[in-house]
């Protein structure tokens, strides 16, 4: 039911279930096995999935890298295949590499998923050395499959603005984000790795996957803390749903493949909205490929809840104990760039609407939706209904609202100065160096100087939405000023 607007969720899952069913029926016809037929979806599954640069040119060449990273990983996960030691410690290797190449923006954090995925699928198919002529065709064809449904045949992102992707906030050594993520999810993962193969010596990997999939896309403790529990939540209601609709249909074709449509269909079109929603349904999407293999029982999907759980836990021991990197720290730095944002969207429309050549703020826009999305999903421990915190979250809550005032205003202001018999006054100067101040104070911690702006509604368009953007800003000192040095929206 989330607003999905220009329908782009929805092109999304529409063209990756064709591009996934393509890429399957296209293994088959080449002869591959039921194994080789599933690795080749989920190859372009993830083609489809993690690939997120600015541009359809870095989109095609970040797909071209995903074999070059995956069928090397792929050959040493089979060579290792019956050498338990060397294969545990080569993943856990991979694993905190595919972290750490976060730090190389969203090329990085694609071919590390790649290659971290490809390792957990030849656990999950018990890939051996004789099996990988097969699979590196179907891996190889797949891709290629995915590529030209992406880039040929239904490549919508050419009538769209390039849609910036912020990178997670910066430092050097230890103090850089994606470094102290590399170390926990390494640990995290350790740690699952070795309870998991106590519960279970077959199915271990659950656990390693759990604790990785937690970390993707979150760069603090509560951020972790929250999808941790999200991802529990969504196998816990994907298994139950798996008993009602995987188990009876386990091994029939037609409607396993039905099926697996539709939850590849609901992985992307709740991915941006909902990780409950999307973990449900690879729950499930895994539930009906066991039951394809002939492995589903209701034992096995209790284990998998286990699995799950143990490893969601180590994620969260791994942030929680090991270079920590706090909510606050990581909140501050988005809502800093968002703030900065705003500024920069107000002074872009300002030279559009004097007339300044070139002047075009559309891409700030766009940039601060990505921006505003990073605000939400790290303030979200704070808004949790189980965050106990309730002074904390009411200030946080405050905090989204008027952020989403100053969006709504900047849309309005930009729409005004895309008309082209919108005209300059003075006021416009005067209203946009009263944003850019105020802009000023909250990022640079003089919150207590900004000025409250009072006064009737303007009649101009433009500094009516000026006025209101004023307000907002104003409005923001409160929430966000630290007297005795107390958090700024959470800790």
């Amino acid at each position: 039911m989330a607003p999905d607007p220009g329908r782009v969720r929805l092109r999304f899952a529409a063209r990756a279930v064709l591009g996934i069913g393509l890429a399957v029926a296209v293994c088959g016809l080449a002869g591959h096995s039921l194994v080789g037929a599933v690795t080749g979806g989920l190859a372009a599954l993830l083609a489809l999935f993690t690939v997120t640069d600015a541009t359809v040119r870095a989109q095609a060449v970040t797909t071209a890298l995903l074999p070059v990273v995956g069928l090397p990983v792929l050959a040493a996960a089979a060579a290792l295949h019956g050498r338990p030691v060397a294969r545990d410690l080569t993943f856990l290797a991979v694993i905190g590499a595919g972290v750490y190449a976060r730090r190389w923006g969203p090329r990085g954090h694609s071919l590390g998923v790649f290659a971290f995925m490809t390792f957990f699928v030849a656990q999950f198919l018990r890939a051996t050395p004789d099996r990988l002529p097969e699979l590196y065709t179907a891996v190889l064809l797949s891709v290629l499959i995915a590529a030209a449904v992406r880039f040929g045949a239904w490549c919508y992102e050419r009538r769209l603005p390039p849609a910036p992707v912020p990178a997670p906030p910066a430092g050097t050594g230890l103090a850089r984000v994606t470094t102290r993520q590399a170390v926990q999810a390494t640990a995290g993962a350790a740690l699952a790795l070795v309870v998991g193969q106590l519960v279970s010596p077959e199915r271990w990997y659950w656990a390693v996957g759990a604790t990785w999939w937690v970390f993707v896309n979150t760069t603090s403790r509560g951020e972790t803390l929250v999808r941790g529990f999200r991802r529990v939540l969504g196998t816990v209601i994907g298994l139950g749903l798996g008993l009602l609709v995987a188990v009876p249909v386990a091994g029939s074709a037609v409607p396993s493949a039905v099926l697996l449509a539709l939850c590849v269909f609901g992985i992307f079109y709740t991915a941006a909205v909902s990780y409950t929603w999307m973990m449900l349904c690879v729950t499930v999407l895994a539930e009906l490929l066991y039951g394809l293999l002939g492995l589903l029982t209701p034992g096995l999907l209790a284990l998998r809840l286990v699995e799950t759980g143990i490893g969601a836990l180590g994620a969260m021991l791994a942030v929680l104990f090991v270079l920590p990197v706090s909510t606050h720290t990581t909140t501050d730095a988005w809502i800093q760039r968002a703030l900065r944002c705003v500024h920069a969207c107000t002074a872009e429309a300002a030279a559009r609407l004097r007339g300044v050549p070139g002047a075009d703020p559309a891409p700030r826009v766009a940039e601060l939706e990505q921006l505003l999305g990073r605000v939400r999903l790290s303030v979200a421990p704070l808004v949790h209904p189980l965050n106990p915190m309730l002074g904390r979250k009411r200030r946080a809550r405050r905090v989204l609202a008027l952020l989403d005032d100053c969006a709504r205003e900047v849309r309005g202001l930009v729409a005004v100065a895309a008309d082209a018999e919108a005209s300059h006054d003075a006021r416009l100067a005067a209203a946009c160096w009263r944003v850019e101040t105020a802009v000023e104070a909250l990022t640079g911690g003089r919150r207590e100087d900004v000025e409250r702006v009072d006064g009737p509604p303007a009649a101009e368009p433009a500094l009516a939405h000026l006025h209101g953007l004023e307000r907002a800003l104003t409005e923001l000192a409160t929430p966000l000023r630290t007297p005795s040095g107390s958090p700024l929206v959470g800790a």
